[in-house]
């Protein structure tokens, strides 16, 4: 089935022959659904800090920072802002010429309040000699939106949406990109660093770099710390083989494989080069003005306070279980993984002390992460889980709908009913207790992948996803959920979404 030229453009992406074939086997195979428990909830998965506890947790997260330890922040920021703009390609390319739909009309009779009103006006000035509110004064929004929308415009139909003007400061505009640098200050900085890290596509690199040249300095200066910024792409060994609907290899018209990113799972790689002790996680649409952040640094640093203090007790655990224990710790430590940690498991009780010794260090001695997780107002995204593990114990996950079994009535209701979905809040503890790397590709769930239907050229084909960043690639890790409130999770889905209260 692969010929010689097949296994050269294999190789030079560093994919093995034999990953190709376990590939092709998951087209012919499927993946499995999960075995659910319950939708997690406050009280049952779900943590809800009082005043009082969110007070210590903030103070133990500034203690921790000010111990020297490396923090840095994890923007997946790849995605291009096309799907934003949606709606107003198909305005452009409409046969009507005037604002027709609802979302037209509210663009338009809002479009002064957008951050990038003033540039899209320039280059209107520039390229159609006339400005924005001249144009819609003679009904010409198409060349509006053009210049909003192409190459000789804005560009933003193309650009990633971390270099978009969202918020408007005075005479002045942010990007998602700076907003991401201004909350590092705020809750991520230590000895008097911010580190932050943005997973970006290739084309689009030096875009990035040259932005952060020209405002990185300003914000070091406003902040009093200096920022360590990098940059990575999704490797070319996390790319996936795409398959006929007969599960056959799919090819380009030059006879070539055709491969596709894996999804955004396919950054567990580059999270796993990260040098750092914490990483919080963030997608890089999800920011709001300097007005509104306190909200989101105030539970910034309580998950945050959450973890290292988990963290440590876990630590501690580990070092008893690795000398001398006796029947009563091991009772401790048995209910701090079920209460805490919550992973459970039955039958721990018959388990002779050596073996139960072995099984709670396991459950111990893994990365660890605390997601905050917002209530369900109807949003699309992954939801909190209690799910059986292939070792038959019961954890804490994030699922996407494509997990679960929707022929399965309980499944099903479990997940419509949920309380609460995952905003993509995380924060993660990745080294282990004597200070080592965990590698965390050895945590991922490689039955969680997915497959979706896609085209090319007029025709069909299958395409294959990772176990997804926060889903299966971390499906083996200590989980904690803990309520945040929803004024933390502000998405820029649509471009009409900056019209929100909360991105003005």
């Amino acid at each position: 089935m692969l010929s010689q030229q097949d296994l050269q453009q294999i190789a030079s992406k560093g994919i093995s022959e034999k990953q190709i074939k376990e590939q092709l086997n998951e087209f012919e195979t499927g993946f499995p659904f999960l075995k659910l428990e319950a939708a997690a909830s406050v009280g049952n998965g779900i943590m809800k800090p009082n005043a009082e506890e969110r007070s210590h947790y903030i103070q133990a997260w500034n203690d921790y920072k000010a111990s020297g330890k490396k923090v840095v922040k994890f923007i997946p920021a790849s995605g291009a802002a096309s799907r934003m703009f949606k709606d107003m390609f198909a305005f452009v390319n409409a046969e009507y010429d005037v604002p027709t739909t609802e979302f037209e009309k509210k663009y338009f009779n809002n479009i002064e309040k957008f951050a990038f009103f003033q540039a899209l006006d320039n280059v209107c000035k520039a390229n159609e000699g006339k400005g924005i509110n001249e144009l819609i004064t003679e009904g010409n929004y198409k060349a509006i939106a053009r210049n909003m929308l192409e190459g000789g415009g804005l560009n933003y139909g193309q650009l990633p949406k971390g270099l978009l003007l969202f918020h408007k400061y005075g005479n002045e505009a942010r990007t998602p990109m700076e907003e991401h640098l201004v909350e590092g200050a705020l809750y991520a900085a230590s000895n008097g660093e911010a580190n932050v890290h943005f997973t970006v596509s290739h084309e689009h690199m030096a875009l990035f770099e040259q932005r952060v040249e020209q405002k990185v300095n300003a914000f070091s200066d406003i902040f009093g710390i200096k920022y360590n910024i990098s940059f990575s792409e999704q490797k070319p060994s996390t790319d996936t083989v795409a398959a006929n609907p007969d599960n056959t290899p799919f090819r380009n018209e030059d006879g070539s494989l055709l491969f596709r990113p894996g999804g955004h799972g396919a950054l567990i790689e580059n999270l796993n080069e990260i040098d750092a002790d914490v990483v919080f996680i963030k997608n890089i649409d999800n920011v709001v003005p300097d007005r509104l952040k306190d909200e989101t640094v105030t539970y910034k640093q309580l998950i945050a306070g959450i973890l290292v203090s988990v963290q440590k007790k876990a630590f501690d655990y580990i070092r008893i279980l690795d000398g001398v224990y006796t029947d009563e710790q091991l009772k401790e430590i048995a209910h701090f993984v079920s209460d805490d940690l919550y992973c459970k498991k039955e039958g721990l009780e018959d388990l002779a002390r050596e073996d139960l010794a072995t099984y709670l260090r396991g459950k111990l001695n893994r990365p660890m992460r605390v997601c905050g997780v917002v209530k369900n107002v109807g949003e699309p995204g992954g939801g909190p889980f209690l799910t059986y593990n292939q070792d038959g114990s019961i954890s804490l996950q994030i699922l996407e709908s494509s997990q679960i079994d929707k022929s399965n009535e309980e499944y099903q209701r479990m997940f419509t009913e949920g309380t609460h979905f995952n905003p993509v809040d995380l924060v993660c503890a990745v080294k282990d207790y004597e200070g080592k790397p965990f590698n965390l590709p050895d945590f991922v769930d490689k039955t969680t992948g997915f497959i979706s239907n896609k085209s090319k050229n007029g025709k069909e084909l299958k395409a294959l996803e990772l176990p997804g960043l926060w889903n299966g690639a971390m499906s083996d890790w200590c989980t904690i959920f803990v309520e945040v409130p929803l004024g933390t999770f502000n998405p820029v889905k649509t471009v009409n979404d900056l019209l929100r209260e909360q991105h003005q």
